[in-house]
């Protein structure tokens, strides 16, 4: 479990094709406190260490993990946003995260608004029941609210600690990024899901 308060960013420093799996390569400014088979959010997707080396560690990730996310996309020198679990009692300073990306969304502009940055997406519209405006969304592991939210789009505003601490700085129009929708929204969707295929077969989360 996270929270989509990103520690720090890690850079690719290798990418190895094994069969259908990925394994990469990153480094880390506190390696020592990594352990194998610990859970760590790469740009909101959970992976386990499953080496680790002088200069760095490795992850692992599978197929379908390859499918449903943007790590197909990584390159070596690529920086990723990463979080540690949640320790117990620890503060809730974002939201509740699960680290289990649903869909993609692609960057569809990014502006200057007085200092801060505003960030646009467009998403696959099955979801919409998902986003609300003022809801929370995690977007590459970073907790963040939702503003303008509608059958298809919303936005994002991000401080400019945030834009600098994290690598919302390297995003650019066109970048696929990871989407994980509020779990709490999720369920509630399960639960209605039979009246809702009924209302129309878009809003059903199958």
């Amino acid at each position: 479990m996270f929270t989509g308060i990103i520690e720090q960013t890690h850079q690719i420093l290798d990418i190895q094709s094994k069969g259908k799996n990925v394994d990469f390569f990153l480094n880390s400014p506190i390696l020592g406190e990594l352990k194998i088979d610990q859970s760590i959010a790469h740009n909101g997707v959970c992976l386990t260490v499953t080496e680790i080396e002088e200069k760095g560690y490795w992850v692992t990730a599978v197929d379908e993990t390859l499918k449903k996310t943007n790590l197909r996309h990584w390159k070596v020198g690529n920086r990723i946003n990463i979080e540690r679990s949640l320790k117990a009692g620890d503060r809730l300073d974002g939201h509740m995260v699960q680290g289990h990306v649903d869909t993609m969304a692609i960057c569809k502009e990014r502006k200057e608004v007085d200092g801060s940055w505003l960030f646009s997406f467009e998403f696959p519209s099955k979801h919409q029941l998902l986003l609300v405006d003022k809801g929370s969304i995690c977007i590459n592991g970073v907790s963040l609210t939702v503003i303008e939210a509608q059958s298809d789009t919303f936005s994002v505003t991000i401080i400019p600690y945030t834009y600098e601490f994290t690598n919302f700085s390297d995003l650019m129009t066109g970048d696929k990024v990871n989407l994980e929708f509020d779990v709490l929204g999720k369920y509630i969707q399960r639960m209605l899901n039979p009246y809702l295929e009924k209302l129309s077969p878009k809003y059903s989360s199958q």
